[in-house]
This record gives C-alpha cells, sequence and structure tokens, in this order.
C-alpha cells in the first residue's frame, strides 16, 4: 500500500461521523505522595485540559488528515454543551447537524493523569434513550444531509450514551444504501446487533464476546468461527477485530490477522476511533479490507504512544 498516495487521495473524500459526543477534560499532574486521609495518591494538579471527545474525536481525525468532515449528534442545553460547540469550531466543525436536548446533560469524562499515566476517570453524563420526537427529528436532519451532501462514507461512533438505537441506526442505513454510500461503525453493547448490512463493523474481542456470549481466542481459527456468527447474524461486508497487543483480525474478501506494532503505550485512550476512521477511509477508497486494516493497525499503534485522547496526522502515518 502507496501511503503517500493514499494520504494524498483522502483529501478528496467527505464524511459524516454519526454518535455520541463528549468532552474529554484532562487534569494533568504530579504524584509524589500519599493523602493521610485515605490510602489514594494526592495529585498535585499543574494543567487543565478540554478536548472534544467521542464521535467528535472521530471528526478530529479525519480532519487532521484533510478530510471534509461533519459531524451529526445531539447534546444537552448546558454549560459543557456549549463548551463542546466553542472547542469544534475552533477546529473548524459545524454545529448544524446538532440537535440540543434540554432533558439531558453533555457527557463530560474527566481523566486525571499523573506521570503519564492514567489514574481516575470521572464520568458525567445521561445516558438514556432520545425521544421519540427527537429520534425523528434527528433521522431527518441526518437524512436531509445524506440528500445534499452525498458524503462517501458514515462512521456510526456508538458509545451507549442515548443517541443511537435500533431506529436511528436502520434509517441511516437505510439511506446510506439507497444512495450507495459505505458505512462502518465502532459498535457498542446496546445496539450491536442493530447494524445490519453494515459496510464495515469494527468490535473490539472484548464486545464480541458479550455479544455473541463465546470466547474469542486471538487466533485464527477462533476469530473466523466468531466471524461466520456475527456475519450470519448481522449481515455486514467487512469485519475488524481489535485485539489489544495482539493486532488485528480483518475478514472480507480477505481474512488473517495483523499483529500489533511494537510501540511504547502510554494511553490506549481512543485508539479504537483512530482504527474504524483510517479504516473506512480506505474502503471508500476502494482499498482491499487487508489494506484497510494495515492502514488501521498503523495508525491504532500510533495513538498509543501519546498520553491522551489525540489525533494522527499526515506526518504521523508517513514517518
Amino acid at each position: 500500500m502507496n501511503l503517500k498516495k493514499f494520504v494524498q487521495k483522502i483529501t478528496e473524500l467527505r464524511i459524516l461521523v454519526v454518535g455520541d459526543v463528549m468532552i474529554d477534560e484532562y487534569f494533568w499532574g504530579g504524584m509524589d505522595r500519599i493523602s493521610p486521609e485515605a490510602p489514594v495518591p494526592v495529585v498535585t494538579l499543574h494543567k487543565k485540559e478540554q478536548r472534544p471527545g467521542g464521535a467528535a474525536n472521530v471528526a478530529l481525525n479525519l480532519l487532521s488528515l484533510g478530510v471534509t468532515t461533519d459531524l451529526a449528534s445531539v447534546i444537552g442545553k448546558d454549560l459543557n454543551g456549549k463548551l463542546l460547540k466553542q472547542l469544534l469550531s475552533k477546529h473548524g466543525i459545524s454545529n448544524t447537524l446538532f440537535i440540543e436536548d434540554g432533558q439531558r446533560q453533555t457527557t463530560c469524562k474527566t481523566r486525571v493523569l499523573a506521570r503519564n499515566q492514567q489514574v481516575l476517570r470521572i464520568d458525567d453524563e445521561v445516558t438514556r434513550a432520545l425521544t421519540v420526537s427527537l429520534q425523528k427529528q434527528f433521522i431527518k436532519k441526518v437524512c436531509d444531509y445524506i440528500d445534499s451532501h452525498k458524503p462517501n462514507a458514515i462512521i456510526f461512533e456508538d458509545y451507549d450514551k442515548g443517541l443511537l438505537n435500533e431506529s436511528i441506526i436502520t434509517a441511516i442505513i437505510d439511506k446510506a444504501k439507497s444512495n450507495n454510500i459505505i458505512t462502518g461503525v465502532d459498535p457498542k453493547k446496546n445496539n450491536f446487533m442493530f447494524y445490519k448490512q453494515v459496510t464495515l463493523f469494527k468490535p473490539n474481542a472484548r464486545e464480541l464476546n458479550e455479544a455473541l456470549h463465546i470466547q474469542v481466542k486471538p487466533e485464527l481459527s477462533s476469530l473466523e468461527d466468531a466471524s461466520l456468527k456475527l456475519r450470519q447474524a448481522i449481515g455486514c461486508k467487512n469485519i475488524l477485530i481489535t485485539l489489544s497487543e495482539h493486532g488485528m483480525y480483518y475478514s472480507g474478501a480477505q481474512k488473517g490477522i495483523l499483529h500489533a506494532h511494537k510501540r511504547n503505550i502510554a494511553d490506549v485512550s481512543g485508539a479504537g476511533d483512530t482504527v474504524i476512521c483510517l479504516a473506512v477511509l480506505a474502503l471508500a477508497l476502494n482499498y482491499s479490507i487487508a489494506d484497510a486494516a494495515a492502514i488501521a493497525n498503523l495508525a491504532g499503534g500510533l495513538v498509543c504512544e501519546h498520553a491522551g485522547v489525540v489525533p494522527v496526522t499526515p506526518q504521523m502515518l508517513l514517518s
């Protein structure tokens, strides 16, 4: 695979990301003593930072690669929602495909890091489903966008935060199919079996085990059996199963296992976002599933070398 050619061609694409957005908040500090109040470490705060997270991080990955990107989601009518829109605006991401729900709060994940390691995470969120009225409103907004902008691909970024459900997923996939638009998903447990006929299905091994009630081993025969069961259940065209330190398995017109690149791992946060992003871009350019897996495997390893959730860049890939 010619990486230089790939990096040049992806700038011609337009991708729509649909899914749960959030704020990734970081408290960076030092850690050199134990609290006298409880047997826990004391972190001396040095710096705070907020970044767009969840589906917004996928959008940032695409933008950092030079891809025209749009983002559709639902946020709360709250301070974090306002902050998230400001953060996205600074990166050039429009919120015209956002719906504000006054009955929910915008998800914020706060991570405390010391010595380049995550020592604590706090999730501030509401995960209940959207009302039927908001679901219909969201479906119409996304389908109208598809009619007017004709994206090359749609990525579902599902974090089980209440936006995506069977009705929304099915409506958008059907609309994409009728317009010959490829679809990819990074699934979570609640909606796992609703992504029928998706072009690319990218679970990790743990998610696959929970959904199919099996125990997948990082071995070719075990992964082939699991992918067959998955394909029979949802009819997906291509499957990419991430296996953490064991690399990833791909299945489609070709199948195989790619070993993980040796990296100095700092933080695995956001690696799955990067993998689905690069794999869908490759498929949108008509690369094979084997090539899509190779570029995704490379990119996913690269972001793990950085503390916190960071997007991959063309320079990182090429170097």
